[in-house]
């Protein structure tokens, strides 16, 4: 039986980075970006990624490519693509998608909903680019911009 254990420990030991007692393993950060359909042609597609730079695109309709594909993303990449939504990450969830929650909305534009969990504190924000438009201008260039810092141009496409 005491054999048996040793073998089981060297077994766990060898099979990968050791964890000092007490310390947890590094947290992967990951941030979920999905572009909704407008009245019209916009690509819409699901896109996640991790700070372990490991990504997946869903191309879900008017996209280059559709169904999954694995993409990975630079260091580099990964932080501009966080940066560029950084100041819209909300503290739990904000909701700016609809007409009952904004003065001004068109109706014809796509949402774009971001999740963010993972290291730091989890976060959700769903804003219809119709949504009050000259109050979000800022953050609409954000939020429709940040896909350019990953590599996922090919499968989005021209649109």
């Amino acid at each position: 039986m005491k054999a048996m254990l040793v073998g089981l420990a060297l077994a766990a030991s060898a099979s990968g980075p050791a964890i000092a007692m007490g310390e947890r393993p590094a947290s992967v950060e990951t941030i979920t970006y999905e572009r909704g359909p407008c009245h019209g042609t916009c690509p819409v597609y699901r896109v996640t990624v991790s700070s372990n730079g490991r990504g997946t695109f869903e191309g879900i309709q008017h996209t280059a490519a559709t169904g999954t594909r694995s993409f990975r993303a630079t260091t580099a990449q990964w932080a501009e693509f966080k940066r560029r939504l950084a100041a819209d990450r909300p503290v739990g969830e904000v909701m700016l998608d609809g007409p009952e929650r904004c003065a001004m909305y068109a109706t014809d534009l796509p949402t774009i909903d971001v999740r963010w969990s993972g290291a730091r504190r989890p976060g959700h924000l769903a804003y219809n680019i119709g949504c009050d438009r000259p109050t979000h201008a800022r953050m609409a260039r954000a939020l429709t911009s940040a896909p350019e810092a990953l590599p996922i141009a090919r499968f989005i496409g021209a649109n």
